[in-house]
């Protein structure tokens, strides 16, 4: 291990990484977590529950639970992640180390909250599924949630999906706050993507980075796993079905914090082959005392270009629906109808697919199937 002064962590880490000195967290967010949070802020009543909570959250009770029911990790306990969490600190320029606890709790987890400070927790689970270079990654990612901001949001999120259990009986009261708590589940699983991204940055060892999403995964066998097939699951996932399954795909995401494992391994390897990531290690990247000069209307445009990009390249059946009908290929009536139905190439061999004699009966021939397997089998 590396010695450590007691009170900086501005010491080399235990084996030769690039450090980001001033780096910005623009430099790895995701175009998708600042487009949602975006989105976020500008949705009715956020506001108003933003400020309100802010005051009234129990930050305090939160520190003195873990202060007094956890382990925090110092150099007298976990002193391996106590390493790997200044090298983090030091490798991304964060000034001060947050505090980070381990708790007792099988289930592999990590969290980044906080309101005025953040403070990192990790789950027995994580600890002992994880070998030194994974843990490194992941202590980079929570890391990156601090220097992101994210911990404010991600404590409100806790905080409202546990109110949402105990309003549920009053009248649109839970209503209003689910409204609240889906907008930030969506930002959250896109703000994973970011932080992913500084967790490699942390780790720079993009094997091991995989090698955790796969344990997370299916746990700690990686004799019997393997990243190329892996990775394969997710171009499986993206590209199969037809427009039922892209439906279910959203059914089975919308309450997950998390994006899915495989997509989210897929993500940062397509990440780590770009030239943006390359030039970071190169020592090319925004730096956080340019952020002030940092023009919105260009945080909007990547942002849509990102989208852009992802509707023209997605293999998802209803992400290329959409990107043909953006591109005047056809009505949208029209081409659901005939992909949820299947018709789409059987009519065209009847002779009257596309004009006017063909139209009434398609729809009655379809409900049976449109409305008996849609996705409101899969939402109960």
């Amino acid at each position: 291990m590396t010695e450590r002064g007691n009170e900086s962590h501005e010491n080399v880490p235990s084996r030769q990484r690039r450090r980001f000195a001033g780096i910005s967290s623009r430099a790895y967010e995701h175009p998708a977590d600042r487009s949602a949070l975006v989105a976020l802020r500008k949705l009715s009543g956020f506001d108003t529950v933003f400020k309100t909570l802010s005051g009234l959250l129990p930050e305090r009770s939160l520190r003195l639970l873990f202060l007094s029911d956890s382990v925090r990790v110092s150099d007298a306990q976990f002193a391996h992640l106590n390493d790997m969490l200044r090298d983090a600190c030091y490798i991304l320029d964060l000034e001060k180390v947050p505090p980070m606890y381990v708790t007792q709790d099988p289930q592999p987890n990590a969290m980044c909250i906080g309101l005025d400070e953040p403070i990192i927790v990790v789950t027995t689970g994580l600890v002992e599924l994880l070998d030194e270079e994974e843990m490194r990654a992941v202590i980079g990612h929570e890391v990156g949630h601090a220097l992101s901001g994210h911990a404010v949001y991600r404590t409100i999120l806790l905080f409202l999906t546990n109110i949402a259990l105990k309003v549920a009986w009053i009248p649109l009261g839970n209503v209003a706050i689910m409204a609240i708590v889906t907008a930030l589940r969506e930002w959250f699983r896109k703000s994973e993507l970011s932080a992913d991204r500084a967790g490699l940055l942390v780790g720079q060892d993009l094997q091991a980075s995989m090698r955790g999403l796969m344990k997370i995964a299916g746990g700690n066998h990686l004799h019997e796993m393997n990243v190329d097939a892996f990775l394969a699951q997710a171009d499986e996932y993206e590209k199969g079905g037809d427009l039922r399954d892209s439906v279910l795909k959203i059914l089975n995401l919308l309450p997950r914090s998390h994006p899915f494992t495989t997509v989210r391994a897929a993500e940062l390897k397509k990440w780590s082959e770009t030239r943006d990531y390359q030039r970071i290690m190169d020592g090319h990247y925004p730096r956080r005392d340019e952020d002030k000069d940092t023009s919105v209307t260009d945080s909007f445009r990547e942002s849509a270009a990102h989208y852009a990009d992802t509707v023209r390249s997605s293999k998802d059946p209803l992400l290329k629906l959409v990107g043909d009908i953006a591109g005047g290929a056809g009505d949208l009536g029209g081409k659901l109808r005939d992909k949820f139905t299947g018709q789409g190439g059987s009519s065209a061999g009847k002779g009257g697919a596309t004009d006017g004699s063909a139209g009434p009966e398609e729809p009655r021939n379809s409900d049976g199937p449109g409305t008996g397997t849609g996705p409101g089998t899969a939402g109960s």
